[in-house]
């Protein structure tokens, strides 16, 4: 089948159940949406959220960008243009969600990326028309991070732990809005950080008590970007062993309230 085809025999299941068998979603939701989840994840094709958590239309406001990336803060003046900074706005401050998730994914493009490039590349000018090198930059913590403490490491496990890292630092720059902060702080909104590991079929969740991204079950752990800010570097325990960045996935960190994280002993 052609693959236009194919979308419009998609579409055609779509009309069929939401208009025809099952109508009454739609009705309700002409009035307009409320969702209570904003999921910030990647454009890539193998990780589409609605398909991965089962939701149905209406149930989560997302934005999907190269490597799940959330940027910092940046006035308006400044010239950008702020797509996502838009996005998370709106979700905030007028559907007023209840909870942010970053999602991301083992075998990410854009963190590969970000890994093959040199390690001063932020100190250079992108060419004109290369759009993914200043983007995936916005991950440099992660890799920076990785290249500290995971010198001789595997390209794959090198990989693994920036994917994961990357997920800490877009929650960190969640928290330089400060409209998340002003949400945070009177209780209206939680943030937490998910990752799909493509090859097991299994969706992990940012735990503090275990020092990494644990298979996911209810209630949400939630991450504290306040604390991965202060804790997104290098550590040594006392042994002077490193801390973080380690290949199985313990690769940043943040402060987490026990009482969310439902999945501590």
């Amino acid at each position: 089948m052609h693959a236009i085809e194919r979308l419009l025999k998609g579409f055609e299941r779509f009309q069929q159940h939401y208009f025809e068998e099952a109508p009454a979603l739609y009705d309700a939701l002409r009035a307009g949406q409320h969702p209570q989840t904003l999921l910030i994840g990647c454009s890539d094709s193998r990780v589409d959220p609605g398909l991965l958590l089962g939701s149905d239309p209406g149930d989560l406001f997302t934005v999907r960008n190269v490597a799940n990336l959330v940027p910092p803060c940046h006035e308006t003046e400044s010239g950008r243009l702020h797509g996502v900074s838009a996005a998370i706005q709106f979700a905030v401050e007028q559907l007023r969600v209840a909870r942010i998730i970053v999602m991301g994914h083992s075998g990410c493009g854009g963190i590969r990326a970000l890994l093959a490039r040199p390690a001063a590349d932020g100190d250079t000018p992108a060419p004109r028309q290369d759009f993914i090198g200043p983007w995936v930059r916005i991950a440099a913590p992660a890799r920076h991070l990785v290249d500290q403490t995971m010198p001789d490491a595997s390209a794959d496990q090198r990989q693994h732990a920036c994917e994961q890292a990357s997920i800490l630092v877009s929650l960190r720059n969640l928290e330089s809005f400060p409209f998340v902060r002003d949400a945070r702080e009177r209780g209206a909104l939680t943030l937490h950080g998910w990752y799909f590991d493509i090859a097991a079929g299994a969706l992990l969740a940012y735990s503090d008590r275990a020092d990494s991204f644990l298979p996911l079950v209810c209630p949400l752990p939630a991450a504290h970007p306040g604390g991965i800010r202060n804790r997104l570097r290098p550590t040594r325990r006392r042994d002077g062993a490193r801390t973080d960045g380690e290949a199985d996935g313990k690769a940043a960190r943040s402060n987490v309230d026990p009482t969310l994280s439902g999945m501590d002993t």
